[in-house]
């Protein structure tokens, strides 16, 4: 009779995991199917906002191309553009500061605080003030071109770079604890933003104004050129850290726990921090500094569905879009027709949110 037990309490303990399990799963799909019902309802009021009234109708049929010739203008050269270029910025920016707080094991990393944005907007104010990438013109609607965007692309990329591997050889020091890592991040902000203002102290008025509204956030200098280059960038580097996601979950217990389970530890955070450190130049170079959103999206969702990364990285994905694409149409509708740098309206979003984390560290310390 013992031994018929035995296998009986076995079943019954598998059965009660396996449903806890498909609970847990059904709970981060529901996630997901909410995420991105609310992501199609932004981005249908986002499409009819703007100094141009468009129903829905109009929509529909500018979309059929059977629409007026300035509905056209409006959807597929203005609006669709940007409301693209917000859900695929935001979704890298999130998962990139989602590797990121993993490859450093730390809360607190996102490419704007450890001062890799910093980098990229130094690199390209060399690209745009001293080697001519960016003019003014009279336009209104576009007052800023970059005549060379790949140009501008290569140096916010090399100097990126450049912070990220700083931040990786002061992640392997073993004096430097988390906190320390994230203050060296904001030494270095504070390094690239000075060599900013030098550079542009020296410019001329036409170059300083040009490089200032260009490191304004701005989704709507992004063209289908730009929305091109920027959703093949963001699903290589989503389809990179998908196929890592088990890699990131075993370092979440710590490097020597990843090692035994025969993960490599260092080049899988050199990878990491390689691709999140591309996703930030690309979107950098193209659409300005947009602070803020790598930090908040998924400490969001790493608060409502734990640090599973098969989970964590897609849903952080949809998070960030949505947070995007909500902070750009606040700053295109809140004092229409003038609309608000997208920067500093993620900034006010996300600067409470980082002050709520140190002060919850601060208590569990």
């Amino acid at each position: 009779m013992k031994r018929l037990r035995k296998p009986q309490v076995a079943i019954e303990v598998d059965e009660d995991c396996l449903e806890r399990y498909q609970k847990f799963t059904a709970k981060k799909a529901g996630l997901i199917i909410i995420l991105c019902v609310f992501l199609l309802v932004v981005a249908i009021f986002a499409m009819n906002s703007g100094a141009m009234e468009l129903d829905p109708t109009d929509i529909v049929k500018t979309l059929m191309s059977i629409g007026t010739e300035i509905s056209s203008v409006v959807v597929w050269r203005i609006r669709l553009p940007r409301i693209l270029a917000a859900v695929i910025a935001g979704a890298g920016l999130a998962v990139a500061g989602c590797v990121m707080q993993n490859n450093l094991k730390n809360p607190l990393a996102s490419p704007s605080t450890l001062g890799i944005s910093s980098a990229a907007a130094f690199g390209a104010n060399i690209a745009i003030i001293v080697l001519g990438a960016g003019t003014v013109q009279s336009s209104s609607t576009q007052p800023i071109i970059v005549n060379n965007p790949y140009l501008v692309t290569s140096f916010a990329f090399a100097f990126s770079m450049g912070a990220t591997m700083v931040i990786l050889l002061l992640a392997r020091m073993k004096s430097f604890s988390p906190e320390a890592i994230v203050l060296a991040g904001v030494a270095l902000s504070s390094l690239f933003a000075a060599g900013t203002t030098l550079i542009q102290y020296f410019a001329e008025s036409v170059q300083i104004a040009a490089a200032v509204f260009w490191t304004f956030g701005d989704l709507g200098r992004a063209a289908w050129t730009e929305v091109f280059i920027l959703a093949v960038v963001v699903g290589l580097a989503i389809i990179y850290f998908m196929m890592k996601r088990w890699d990131y979950n075993a370092l979440d217990n710590g490097a020597d726990a990843a090692k035994s389970l025969g993960v490599n530890v260092e080049r899988t955070r050199l990878g990491g921090m390689l691709v999140a450190s591309m996703i930030t130049a690309v979107t950098v170079s193209f659409l300005g500094v947009i602070g803020f959103i790598g930090l908040v999206a998924p400490q969001m969702v790493r608060r409502l569905i734990g640090g599973d990364h098969r989970f964590l990285i897609p849903i952080s994905a949809l998070m960030g879009s949505l947070l995007l694409l909500v902070s750009d149409t606040f700053a295109r509708t809140i004092v229409s027709p003038i609309i608000l740098p997208v920067g500093a309206i993620t900034s006010f979003l996300g600067a409470p949110l980082f002050l709520y984390l140190l002060l919850k560290g601060g208590k569990r310390s």
